[in-house]
C-alpha cells in the first residue's frame, strides 16, 4: 500500500511538471498539443524584480507588484506572520511567502487582466470557476497558494467540497494540506523521508522554493526563478521542524 500511495504522489507531480511544461510553450503550439477547450495555466509564484517564478506565465514578468525581496539576502522568516501556528501552519505560511506576497489569500495572478467580481476569499468555488470559464486567454492562478485551474478543480473534487461553498482562508488551506500530503508531508514526519527529499518534493509543487540546487525545479522555464535561497528555506525549515 505503501509503494501505491508513492507511486501516486509521484503521477501527481508528474502531472504538475506536464502543465509547467505546456505553459511555457509558445500559444501556437499548445493550440495543436491541448484539445481542451479552457486553457491551462501554469500556477504562479511570487519573484522578486526581474526574476519570475515559473507559475509567473510566460509574460516574462511577476505577477505580483515587485517585493523587496532580495534572493541573496530574503527577509527574516519572523516578518512573515506565524505566532501560535503550529509546524504545518508554519510551513504553509513558508510556502505563502514564496507564493503569493502581501495578498495573501486574496492573491490573484499579476497578469490577468480581467479580475474576478470581488476578493477570492469573498466568492464561491463556482464563481471562481465561473471567471475562469468566462476569461479565456489569461492566467488564472490564485488564492495563497495560487492554484491553477485544473489543481483548483482536481483538489475541489477529491475533497468533495461543495462549489457553493466560500474560497475561504480554511478551504485554501485544506486544498494545500492535500499538496503537502502529495509532496510526502506524513512520511517527513514520520522520519521515513528526509528533510532535503521532502523539501525537494515542495520544490516540484510550487516553483518559488529552491531545490538543493539552489534554483527552482522549472528554473528556465518562463524565466522562472526561485524567490529564496535554499540557505533561507533550509534554515527555516529546520526551525519548524527541529530534529
Amino acid at each position: 500500500m505503501e509503494r501505491v500511495w508513492g507511486l501516486l504522489a509521484c503521477v501527481g507531480l508528474c502531472v504538475q511538471a506536464a502543465y509547467a511544461w505546456a505553459e511555457a510553450l509558445p500559444m501556437a503550439s499548445r493550440a495543436s498539443l491541448l484539445t481542451e477547450r479552457a486553457p491551462l495555466y501554469v500556477q504562479t509564484s511570487v519573484s522578486a524584480p526581474s526574476s519570475p517564478s515559473l507559475f509567473a506565465g510566460t509574460s516574462g514578468k511577476s505577477l505580483f507588484a515587485p517585493m523587496p525581496v532580495s534572493l541573496a539576502a530574503p527577509p527574516a522568516f519572523g516578518s512573515i506572520p506565524t505566532p501560535g501556528l503550529g509546524p504545518v501552519g508554519q510551513l504553509r505560511s513558508l510556502i505563502a511567502h514564496a507564493e503569493a506576497g502581501a495578498k495573501g489569500y486574496d492573491a490573484v495572478q499579476y497578469g490577468a487582466d480581467i479580475l474576478p467580481d470581488g476578493p477570492p476569499t469573498s466568492l464561491t468555488l463556482q464563481e471562481i470557476f465561473d471567471w475562469i470559464d468566462e476569461t479565456p486567454g489569461q492566467p488564472h492562478a490564485i488564492g495563497r497558494y495560487q492554484f491553477i485551474p485544473p489543481t483548483l478543480h482536481r483538489l475541489v473534487k477529491r475533497l468533495g467540497i461543495s462549489p457553493k461553498a466560500r474560497f475561504s482562508p480554511h478551504v485554501q488551506d485544506q486544498l494545500a494540506d492535500i499538496l503537502l500530503q502529495e509532496a510526502g508531508l506524513h512520511r517527513f514526519l514520520r522520519g521515513e523521508m528526509e528533510r532535503q527529499v521532502f523539501m525537494n518534493n515542495l520544490a516540484k509543487i510550487w516553483a518559488g522554493l529552491p531545490n538543493d540546487t539552489g534554483k527552482s525545479h522549472y528554473h528556465g522555464f518562463a524565466g522562472n526563478k526561485a524567490t529564496m535561497t535554499w540557505t533561507f528555506f533550509d534554515a527555516q525549515m529546520a526551525r519548524i521542524f527541529p530534529g
